[in-house]
């Protein structure tokens, strides 16, 4: 008898210590829902969350979705202030449950640029599908353009942030 309820009681102990190593992955691993429209947006690297192979892509309706913002500024790209409406990169971050430091950025001609996650959150920043409440065409730096508010800080309106405000962008990769 004494025998059997160890035996019980070391499978109860197994059991919850594999569940505590098997929930977190299962957590960790979590799967979003899958574009219906086209792919405008993908995500790879370290994160948690995905609806394809080790990625996470995303049409506009899924980005419209997600919390968004406006910023109206100045930029070098533009003669007049613009207004830019887009889903806050912590937001996006947060979703694909994003493990890293950086979002290497990838454009549609394959330029990249390192940008800190850090950024997101102490500046505001989004990923930017509207431009004074038209979509971005291909053709004029769209469909989806990261963006600071430039004129809320002078840090903010030199060329270290310029080259982290990649537009006609393609894929981010989390590291």
């Amino acid at each position: 008898m004494t025998n059997k309820n160890n035996r019980g009681g070391w499978f109860a102990a197994l059991a919850v210590l594999l569940f505590s190593f098997v929930a977190p992955a299962a957590a960790q691993n979590a799967e979003l829902p899958k574009p219906e429209g086209n792919v405008i947006l993908t995500i790879d690297g370290n994160i948690g969350a995905t609806n394809g192979e080790g990625v996470a892509d995303f049409d506009i309706a899924m980005l419209e979705k997600l919390k968004s913002a406006k910023i109206k500024t100045s930029t070098p790209w533009f003669d007049n202030e613009v207004e830019f409406e887009g889903a806050l990169m912590t937001e996006l971050m947060k979703l694909v449950q994003a493990d890293g430091k950086e979002v290497v950025v990838t454009a549609l001609n394959d330029y990249q640029a390192p940008v800190p996650i850090a950024d997101f959150a102490e500046h505001g920043t989004i990923l930017a599908y509207k431009r004074d409440g038209e979509y971005m065409p291909v053709s004029d730096k769209g469909p989806l353009f990261i963006i600071y508010p430039y004129d809320s800080s002078p840090e903010l309106n030199t060329q270290k942030y310029y080259s982290r405000s990649v537009w006609q962008i393609r894929r981010f990769t989390v590291r």
